[in-house]
């Protein structure tokens, strides 16, 4: 199904993904990159449960953007174990005009298809999405 706006249609693959990682913690997470020739966004790298944080913060890259979605693991004031589901849009400074542009007007369409994302995240460099900005939204 494409997306009359970006005409971006989602792989199968990327709900089945996000399902593993929300159901079953498969993943500790999952970036997704739209491939502009085939006009839709696919699963581009999945970490394994034993990644943290900075594994996922290194597989966004610098100058691209991405869609990420992290399973983030923390403990309330009560010191109870808690997780919740980010989405990050990560669209960097230096990136493509055209590719900001695709992915801002893909990202509304494409989240919503991610059923069960708790925080979004909207991040231009990597401190707008640093561990402690996690750590803040999560509670």
């Amino acid at each position: 199904m494409a997306n009359a706006a970006s005409g971006m249609a989602v792989h199968d693959d990327c709900k089945l993904k996000f399902l593993e990682l929300k159901t079953k913690r498969t993943y500790r997470f999952v970036v997704y990159k739209i491939e502009e020739k085939q006009k839709q966004v696919v699963v581009e790298k999945l970490g394994e449960p034993t990644q943290g944080y900075e594994d996922f913060a290194a597989s966004l890259p610098a100058d691209e953007c991405r869609y990420a979605v992290y399973d983030f693991d923390f403990f309330t004031e009560e010191n109870v174990p808690k997780s919740r589901i980010f989405f990050v849009a990560w669209s960097p400074d230096t990136s493509r005009v055209r590719s900001k542009m695709i992915y801002a007007s893909s990202k509304d369409r494409f989240r919503r298809e991610l059923d069960g994302i708790q925080i979004e995240l909207q991040a231009t460099d990597p401190s707008e999405m640093g561990l402690d900005v996690f750590k803040s939204r999560a509670n």
